[in-house]
């Protein structure tokens, strides 16, 4: 294994090289200046039809899910481990100032997946059974026309989505278990194994049910106790703050016991812990989002913004500035092990630890049951539908193997697989950027003329 780890490196250290940040960054700022900044001047207009029309019943438009179910299960899969074990690793790993550099890549990143889930739209294909198949492959393959890196990403998406679904999220969500009651992992990999199956089962409309449900009550729980933990530390906020934004730029002068990271170090841990928690830039996304009832592709894409502000720019915020008012930080604990720490000595009691315990069962649940969809449509792009149960079978297999995976090499084997998906997929997005404000005009002169 010691080999496998030392390849691992080698190559999670190639793909994330500073062309990798630039490559992400750059795409945002791209798309951010050719949509003139669209999350910024049209935020009130995705707010309104997003987050604030969540629950209001609206089937116009061709697909198998309404807009909000699939803007919901989206959120349900990026919300999750990425948040509570992703962002405290990128904290102790690379301090506080790992932060800034995360809502850097996340403020250009909803530009990024903006464009992402416009283009999933407008190049889906509906199947013979009347259902609707897309995804970034589908606008690799037909914009840009090219097949073999259509195949490879669909390669990836499987290989990613096997470690970061199945075997990230399981593994936090034992951990946690394991950490608070003592659990053996393996148990409560076998648990969630049998959970997960009765809903991938069931397919995207069982899906999509069961995350609109279950992502306002998780994201609302989390986020309410983290604002009680800045509200009742609030004194300790400026500090915090503070020891973000000087760390940013000089990494050295972090202090209380942490040794410090390299510059190159920490926004590489900022970016792709960032990246890793909101998916901005990778493509999956899209593939859910293609299964969403709506009449303009744009229609959708206002839900991949606002996925990445709620994901990172919200309770990602949330997770890593209480674990930077905790002082956990420099213990030396990682993971959801370090959150569960900040949230508990941040909290009267022992409602901390309990808290993200639950949040960390709901949160890797939600991208368990989601993720498979992902999986599911990558193979299908590739081999066709008989492949679907198989691949359902092997993600309840997965489970369980996750349940007894190491974290950091599981990490490192994820963000490895993140920045491989990443790569064709920007390239599509850069070179089909045309397109995308091509559509993004038209929905929105479509939209003015209804006032």
């Amino acid at each position: 294994m010691d080999l496998v780890y030392r390849i691992n490196d080698w190559l999670n250290d190639l793909v994330w090289g500073p062309y990798m940040i630039a490559l992400l960054v750059g795409t945002g700022i791209f798309i951010s200046m050719r949509l003139g900044f669209i999350q910024i001047f049209k935020f009130p207009y995705i707010y309104r039809n997003t987050i604030k029309k969540a629950f209001v019943k609206d089937d116009e438009g061709e697909g198998d899910i309404t807009s909000a179910q699939a803007g919901l299960t989206s959120i349900a899969a990026v919300v999750g481990t990425g948040n509570i074990a992703g962002v405290a690793t990128a904290v102790s790993i690379g301090g506080p100032g790992a932060l800034f550099w995360m809502w850097v890549s996340a403020f250009f990143g909803m530009a990024t997946k903006f464009a992402e889930v416009t283009l999933g739209i407008h190049y889906r294909e509906r199947r013979g059974d009347g259902s609707f198949s897309g995804g970034a492959m589908y606008y690799i393959e037909k914009g840009i026309g090219q097949k073999w890196m259509a195949v490879f990403f669909s390669i990836m998406v499987i290989i990613a989505y096997f470690i970061v679904g199945a075997i990230v999220d399981t593994h936090t969500i034992a951990m946690s278990v394991q950490e608070q009651w003592g659990i053996k992992p393996v148990i409560t990999g076998i648990i969630f194994a049998i959970l997960s199956g009765m809903v991938i089962l069931g397919g995207i409309k069982r899906i999509g049910e069961v995350c609109q449900f279950l992502t306002p009550i998780m994201s609302g729980i989390y986020v309410v106790a983290g604002l009680a933990i800045i509200i009742l530390n609030i004194d300790k906020v400026p500090g915090a703050f503070y020891d973000i934004f000087s760390t940013a730029f000089n990494p050295a002068s972090a202090t209380g016991g942490f040794a410090g990271a390299t510059m190159a170090r920490m926004i590489t841990i900022g970016t792709a812990r960032g990246l890793f928690s909101n998916e901005a830039g990778i493509g999956s996304s899209p593939i859910i989002h293609c299964s969403a009832k709506v009449n303009h592709p744009t229609e959708q894409g206002i839900w991949g913004a606002i996925e990445v502000f709620v994901d990172t720019l919200i309770i990602g915020t949330i997770t890593g500035l209480s674990i930077v008012i905790s002082g956990e930080w420099v213990t030396g604990v990682s993971g959801a092990a370090l959150t569960m720490r900040a949230f508990a000595s941040s909290l009267p009691g022992n409602i901390g630890s309990y808290v993200v315990l639950v949040s960390a069962i709901l949160f890797g649940y939600s991208c368990l049951i989601s993720a498979n969809y992902y999986c599911e449509r990558a193979a299908d792009y590739l081999f066709g539908s008989k492949v679907i149960i198989p691949i359902r079978i092997l993600w309840v297999i997965f489970i369980v193997i996750g349940s007894m995976g190491g974290l950091e090499f599981v990490w490192d084997l994820a963000d490895t697989a993140n920045g491989l998906m990443a790569i064709p997929n920007l390239v599509a997005v850069i070179m089909l950027s045309g397109t995308v404000v091509k559509l993004t005009k038209e929905f929105f002169e479509r939209e003015e003329e209804k006032v």
